[in-house]
C-alpha cells in the first residue's frame, strides 16, 4: 500500500475498522487517521508496535552508553568480569 493511501480521515476509521485492522494486522502499512485535516493518530499491528518499542529501547541504551563515555564513565571489561567472578563465587560460598 503507498503511503498516500494510508492516510484517511476519522470519518473512514469509523466505517471500515474491521478492514483497517485486518490490513494492519496482515502485516501491510498503518494508517495515519486525520481529524480536521491533521494528523492525529496511527493505526498500527501490534506486532509493529512492540518492534519500535525495542528499537526505541535500544537506541535509548545507546544513547545513554555514548553520554557515560564521553563522560569518562567506563571500566577495563576484565575488571567488570572479574568483580562479577568475585560476586558469584561469594553467593554459591556462605
Amino acid at each position: 500500500m503507498k503511503y498516500s493511501e494510508s492516510i484517511k480521515p476519522i470519518s473512514y476509521l469509523k466505517t471500515h475498522t474491521s478492514e483497517i485492522i485486518g490490513n494492519v494486522a496482515e502485516g501491510r502499512s498503518p494508517y495515519v487517521i486525520t481529524q480536521h485535516g491533521e494528523a492525529k493518530a496511527v493505526v498500527q499491528s501490534v506486532e509493529e508496535y512492540e518492534q519500535n518499542q525495542a528499537t526505541l529501547a535500544l537506541l535509548k541504551m545507546l544513547a545513554m552508553s555514548s553520554k557515560s563515555l564521553q563522560e569518562g564513565k567506563v571500566r577495563d571489561a576484565d575488571e567488570v568480569f572479574a568483580e562479577m567472578r568475585a560476586r558469584i563465587k561469594q553467593d554459591t560460598n556462605p
